[in-house]
């Protein structure tokens, strides 16, 4: 009879101690160390007189990402740390990650142009695993192709596409598109006209900002005059850097509405977004920074919060291990945005939705209402697999 025994016994005794050493395993504290870097050149005066951006814009963003991870994960044992460097040097930036990644570390959330994140992505190589939280830039997303790079601030396409759905769905379909000279304006009137021929539009006329007048005191008499042709539903603004498009609005030869970078702006975020627990994210933004939260401030948590979720369910701070869950169809990522969110598994972009905004209240949010997709309506902004030749995997 004991003998029939033994071997069951053994058997419970050897499962109870995997078990108690999975639970310890379990219960280890995790380090996760993350870096944020950010390319910040000077920037030049700009022609009005537009408010400037934070210098801790994205910075402060993974601040408050860092703070809200240790907050959840301190019951979990995880521990959150940052280590952030700011140069107006491209070069020194790159060398920045060099160096950090000598010294161990595999998770980056960065802010830099699509050429310096190019030069970045390839530098830290395939066990890293960078979020973009600063370059808008749509062949980040179509043909150059970042294997170890995620994008948590949405594309110009996506922007331009989210602007496009709702000036169809209120049938202003005759665009007057203005553009500057400057390359990220020509950047947005070119994802402009992508938007316009997706959805049926017609730009009647593209006109070229190059004057370097002070609109401050001309404005009344000049703008008129630069507007007038063939009438037009509505004034379509590229002007990413401010320098004349604040003054378009109430000084067009017919009186219209204005969208685009001024006006009627698509973006990534903005603190007059407070639906779906928002306001508790501006709250603990303002406390934590002093001021509002902005776009790249959103990304960069984002970004933060997307390392967290994927750590919390994979008890790993391995980068590979993340990144693969990170492309599964089990990663969500609750961001304020009134859906869950998850990655493009083809180009690495965060699919979430998009706020229309003017300076003192939300507008809208796009996807508009019967713009359809088999997979998913995100989807109908920016580039969809099949205009896309990344694949992530």
């Amino acid at each position: 009879m004991l003998k029939r025994l033994k071997k069951p016994i053994l058997l419970v005794c050897s499962a109870l101690l995997l078990s108690s050493t999975a639970i310890h395993a379990a219960k280890q504290p995790l380090t996760i160390d993350v870096a944020y870097l950010q390319f910040q050149p000077e920037r030049p005066p700009a022609l009005s007189n537009v408010l400037p951006e934070p210098d801790d814009a994205g910075l402060a963003g993974a601040e408050l990402g860092i703070k809200d991870s240790n907050t959840t994960g301190r019951f979990l044992k995880q521990k959150y740390q940052l280590t952030h460097k700011i140069s107006s040097s491209a070069e020194q930036v790159l060398q920045d990650g060099k160096t950090l990644y000598n010294s161990g570390i595999r998770l980056f959330v960065v802010n830099m142009p699509s050429a310096q994140l190019q030069q970045f992505s390839a530098a830290m190589g395939n066990d890293a695993l960078i979020f973009n939280a600063g370059s808008q830039a749509d062949e980040l997303r179509t043909d150059v192709c970042l294997n170890n790079v995620f994008h948590t601030t949405p594309s110009r396409a996506m922007l331009t596409d989210a602007l496009g759905q709702w000036l169809n769905a209120k049938r202003l379909k005759e665009w007057l598109l203005i553009s500057g000279n400057q390359p990220e304006d020509k950047a947005y009137a070119n994802a402009i006209k992508r938007t316009a021929k997706r959805f049926g539009a017609e730009i009647i006329e593209e006109k070229q900002w190059s004057f370097d007048t002070d609109l401050r005191r001309t404005a009344q008499n000049e703008l008129p005059l630069f507007t007038q042709t063939d009438e037009y539903d509505v004034v379509v603004v590229a002007d990413e850097r401010g320098d004349f498009g604040e003054y378009i609005l109430y000084n067009t030869w017919y009186p219209r509405p204005v969208a685009g970078t001024q006006g009627l702006t698509p973006v990534t975020w903005h603190r007059v977004v407070e639906q779906w627990g928002a306001a508790q994210l501006q709250s603990r933004f303002d406390k934590l920074a002093g001021r509002w939260m902005t776009g790249k401030d959103y990304a960069a948590w984002a970004g933060i919060r997307s390392i967290a979720e994927a750590v919390t369910q994979t008890r790993s701070n391995n980068a590979t291990e993340l990144r693969s869950f990170i492309l599964s169809d089990k990663f969500q990522l609750a961001a304020f945005k009134g859906r869950k969110l998850n990655y493009r598994t083809w180009s690495g972009q965060l699919r979430q939705t998009i706020p229309l905004i003017h300076p003192r209240a939300l507008v809208s949010q796009s996807p508009q209402q019967g713009f359809l997709h088999p997979v998913t309506d995100l989807d109908t902004l920016g580039f969809d697999k099949p205009e896309s030749r990344c694949r992530m995997q």
